[in-house]
């Protein structure tokens, strides 16, 4: 890295704008950054670190995100702004940043805050122009550190290299050199190792201890089904030897299960047998019990039937006299029969006789039947009166509907002339509520035109609204993109590059002794080149070059999305205007609420003309109802005339034949009750003279028939007769003693039963004690016979569940075991690590190794061969060991702590230990040739001639190409060394001014 040119504007003392010109500084090699205290010095070296990582070094950045680093003596419009040319990776380029800015508004009072902006340039050497890379902070920022190598702090500490930093890292513990150390080497990756390292030990380490607790957990539960045959061992969670001591207590917990069950199966097996042979037992006993019962109860139903006997006699006499008087019962029903008719004949008579008059009242049949016959005759001939009384009904039913109709006809008339009186009017309103909805059909109409222009526009600015949001994302997405195809493009370059400066040693990697060699034609290969750390091949580089056309894709289709999102933005923002989507809302709301008041007014438009004919149409009815009741009046007036002729001879003549009855109906319904009630009369008599002689007919064969049964006189044969219910009654009762009889005989006569009697009575509760006894002891045995199956069969899948966590926790503890020896490796706790060096310390003491290496080769000619950095693995007291630095002074031949080196001496070591670290970072950041160096302070301390030296080491860099700025208000090097920087302070600000260069 070269620095070329720096421009600096209202950047901390510097009120206007200043300039360096470093290509004309470095000319000399050495270069003198001198000036008065406070004066700046620094804040050159702070505007280098900010122009290349946007920031500058430690507590200067302070608050405000920049704002700070703004000069106080600058003007109010003027910004400040930060611009370095420098050469790095064989790339020219210049990076202008400003900080954020605070300035007065444009318009109004008060002020607002300017972004920060970055710029990357490259020039092409080509072209001889400055090529625009990008105004990214992200990206420029990733750009400069993947070009350098280094973040932010290694810079500061390799190109700015703050002397007093170094004094005090001579000085400092081991702590405190690991804390610088691995800062500028980031050896975080090994710090977090070691916290991987300790976290897996702490995680496999829970896991083994949560495995053994749920094999204690089942050990447990072994011990509560086995009860007292198992004995847990003694042992916590992540001991060993805990499943070992598991497996062989439930291993005999197992044995002595099988053992108690084999015993519980005989147990059951003899309790079998006794409950079989109790249970044989009390069935005999109770057979014998029920026999005994049996035979008791069937001596006792004889004499119970014995005692019966009489009253069975009895019974069966009776029911024979019943037989007997069966034979009488047809005759007596039918004199029974005679004698009702007789007496229901005699009444029906006497009812008859009463409602005739007196003087027929003792007539005979046949006279009765003869008055009569002369009663229907009379009636006979009174037909035709009937019928002109029918027809002088009927006139009369004519008039009234004559005199309805003419009623009628009048209410028409008088309705149709009050409607039609108001016609006028009606039809006015009507046709004026038409018009309203014909013109609301029409207002509606213009709406509806006016509608979906509204509702387009409206949703073209909702539209417009959504697509600016996507169209800001769509951007976002499509910058995003091209960072990232930048990057990655950049990382394909860079890995390109790399290769290129490596070829060599991937040509080599194909040379053989006696072949040509494809760049120079050799035969003889006498040093091929090899391939160093970090070579990058050409799969490496392909791969870079695949991702970076991978992104780009990605960048292209981004960008035509947001061409695609913007095309579609544009044409909603010319359907919807510039209009706000709240008032295109309102206006579209606002047609949509006059279309809905249009619309509801133009519904009534087909009710009002149908409303307007219908009312025309009934108009047209009354009008014509009018017209026809005038009709009907005229033509009922001559009808009326005949009517009334032809009711006045039909009265005449009914008056003639109704005689002294009221009228023609009333003396035929005379005529007609007097002949029916004769006629009862007559039938009445016939029918008693006829019941009177089959009653003496039924007298005379009942007796006979009595005598033929054996009866004195037709009484006693009915009393012998029973009724059907008291027949079926006594017939049961014989029946049951005969049943009775025959089932206790039956009994009696069994062998068996008669057998059992004459034995001992049975002792069925001692037999039902001991068979129960029996199947009690049965069920004890049963129940602790399946209570040993399942302490087995429980024993069983625990041990089997138990051997499967142990077989299945093997990988783990073994994993456990060998990421703790790993674990205490690296935190430096193991006994194998003799030195007790964490692996992040081993780490920076290699590191460190390499510095002292580095600083040695300068320090010996600063100090004229006297003094040599060495780097010490010594534990210091209880601590750990590997950052330890030694200075070995050759005068003495000893070793000693840097903390006794003098001022002088402190400073040229701590100098070749910053020269060195820079040559070590350099190296660790990808070999990035650092071309300007910058030293600060601590030269005042020296004598002229071990100043002589350290310049002489200092100027022996110029010879490498490299130039060095020395930052120092020492006045004797003013005069030593010619080209310098000089900062003046003001009143107004701080001033550069360059001297001595060409």
């Amino acid at each position: 890295m070269r620095l070329h040119r720096l421009d600096i504007t209202a950047f901390g003392p510097f009120g206007a704008s200043q300039s360096v010109d470093f290509d004309d500084l470095s000319a000399a090699g050495l270069f003198l950054l001198h000036g008065p205290t406070g004066a700046g010095k620094t804040s050159v070296l702070d505007a280098v670190c900010y122009a290349l990582y946007g920031s500058v070094p430690g507590a200067r950045q302070g608050g405000g995100q920049g704002m700070t680093l703004r000069s106080d003596h600058a003007a109010v419009g003027t910004r400040t702004e930060v611009r370095l040319e420098l050469t790095v990776a064989g790339r020219r380029l210049e990076i202008t940043r400003q900080p954020p800015w605070e300035r007065p508004k444009l318009r109004g009072r008060g002020t607002t805050v300017d972004k920060a902006q970055t710029w990357l340039r490259e020039y092409d050497a080509t072209t001889r122009a400055w090529k625009d890379l990008s105004r990214s902070h992200q990206e420029i920022g990733e750009e400069i550190t993947q070009l350098l190598g280094m973040s932010r702090e290694q810079f500061c500490q390799v190109v700015l290299l703050p002397q007093g930093d170094f004094a005090r890292f001579l000085r400092a513990d081991a702590e405190a050199r690991g804390k610088l150390l691995g800062r500028l080497f980031d050896t975080r990756r090994f710090a977090e190792v070691e916290k991987r390292l300790a976290e897996r030990r702490r995680t496999t380490e829970a896991q083994v201890r949560e495995g053994d607790a749920g094999l204690l957990a089942d050990a447990h539960r072994m011990q509560q089904a086995a009860g007292d045959a198992m004995d847990l061992p003694e042992l916590a969670p992540g001991e060993p030897g805990l499943a070992e001591a598991v497996l062989g207590a439930a291993a005999v917990a197992r044995c002595t299960a099988r053992e108690l069950l084999t015993i519980a199966d005989l147990r059951l097996a003899h309790a079998e047998s006794a409950q079989a042979a109790a249970g044989r037992r009390l069935t005999d006993v109770r057979e014998l019990d029920r026999l005994q019962r049996r035979f008791a109860e069937a001596r006792e139903r004889a004499a119970r039937l014995a005692e019966r006997a009489d009253a069975h006699r009895a019974a069966q006499e009776r029911m024979e006299r019943a037989r007997k008087a069966g034979a009488v019962a047809p005759a007596l029903e039918l004199r029974d029969a005679a004698d009702g008719e007789h007496r229901r004949a005699a009444e029906a008579e006497a009812r008859a006789r009463a409602r005739l008059p007196r003087a027929l009242a003792d007539a005979g049949a046949a006279g009765l039947a003869a008055a009569a016959r002369r009663a229907a005759e009379e009636l006979g001939g009174l037909e035709s009166a009937r019928r002109a009384e029918r027809r002088l009904a009927e006139l009369v039913e004519e008039r009234a509907g004559l005199q309805r109709q003419e009623r009628a006809d009048d209410e028409v008339r008088q309705e149709a002339e009050s409607w039609l009186a108001d016609w006028e009017a009606t039809r006015t309103r009507l046709q004026s509520r038409l018009d309203s909805a014909q013109e609301a059909a029409t207002r509606a109409e213009q709406l509806a035109v006016q509608r979906d222009p509204a509702q387009r526009r409206l949703a073209a600015a909702r539209q417009r609204d959504r697509l600016t949001d996507d169209t800001e994302q769509a951007r976002r997405r499509a910058l995003a993109s091209a960072e990232d195809a930048v990057a990655a493009r950049a990382h394909w370059l860079d890995l390109k590059e790399q290769r290129l400066h490596g070829i060599a040693a991937e040509l080599a990697a194909n040379l053989t002794d006696g072949t040509p060699c494809a760049v120079c034609g050799a035969t003889e290969h006498p040093a091929p080149a090899r391939k160093g750390a970090g070579h990058v091949d050409r799969d490496a580089e392909e791969r870079a070059l695949t991702a970076y056309q991978a992104a780009d894709e990605r960048r292209a289709r981004a960008e035509r999305h947001l061409g695609t999102v913007r095309e579609a933005l544009a044409a909603a923002t010319a359907e919807a205007g510039d209009a706000p989507t709240d008032r295109l809302a309102q206006e579209a709301e606002e047609v949509e609420r006059a279309y809905a008041r249009a619309r509801a007014t133009a519904s009534g438009l087909h009710a009002a003309q149908e409303e307007l004919r219908r009312a025309e149409g009934e108009r047209e009815q009354r009008v014509a109802a009018q017209q026809q009741a005038a009709v009907r009046s005229a033509s009922r007036v001559a009808g009326r005339e005949r009517l009334e002729r032809e009711q006045a001879s039909l009265e005449e003549e009914l008056t003639r034949v109704r005689g002294t009855a009221e009228s023609v109906a009333a003396r035929a319904a005379q005529l007609e009750r007097r002949a029916a009630l004769l006629t009862e009369a007559a039938d009445a008599a016939r029918v008693a003279e006829d019941a009177a002689q089959r009653l003496k007919d039924a007298d005379a064969r009942l007796a006979d028939a009595a005598f033929r049964a054996g009866f004195d006189t037709p009484a006693d044969a009915a009393a012998a007769l029973l009724d059907d219910t008291a027949h079926r009654e006594l017939q049961r009762r014989l029946d049951a003693w005969q049943s009775e009889d025959a089932a206790v005989r039956a009994v009696l006569a069994e062998a068996d039963t008669t057998d059992a009697a004459r034995r001992p009575p049975a002792d069925l509760a001692a037999a039902e004690r001991a068979a129960a006894d029996a199947g009690r002891r049965l069920r004890e045995a049963s129940s602790a016979r399946d209570a040993a199956a399942r302490c087995r069969a429980e024993l069983d899948r625990l041990s089997a569940h138990a051997t499967t966590s142990v077989r299945r926790l093997a990988p783990l503890r073994e994993e456990h075991s060998r990421v703790a020896r790993l674990a205490s490796l690296a935190a430096g706790t193991s006994a194998d690590n003799e030195r007790r060096m964490r692996l992040e310390s081993y780490v920076l003491a290699a590191r460190l190794e390499q510095v002292a290496a580095a600083a040695t080769a300068r320090l010996l000619r600063m100090s004229s061969g006297r003094y040599t950095l060495v780097h010490s693995d010594d534990r210091t007291g209880r601590g750990r060991s590997g950052l330890g630095l030694h200075v070995v002074d050759a005068w003495t031949g000893r070793e000693r702590d840097t903390a006794t080196l003098s001022g002088g001496e402190t400073f040229f070591a701590s100098l070749a230990l910053a020269l060195g670290l820079a040559d070590v970072v350099t190296d660790e950041a990808g070999g990035v040739r650092l071309d300007t160096l910058f030293i600060d302070e601590g030269f005042g301390s020296l004598d002229d001639q071990t100043l002589d030296e350290v310049l002489d080491v200092l100027d022996a860099l110029r010879e490498r190409d490299r130039s060095v700025g020395i930052v120092s208000h020492v006045a004797d090097l003013r005069r030593r060394i010619h080209a310098q920087l000089e900062v003046v302070k003001g009143r107004s600000g701080s001033v550069l001014r360059q001297r001595g260069v060409g």
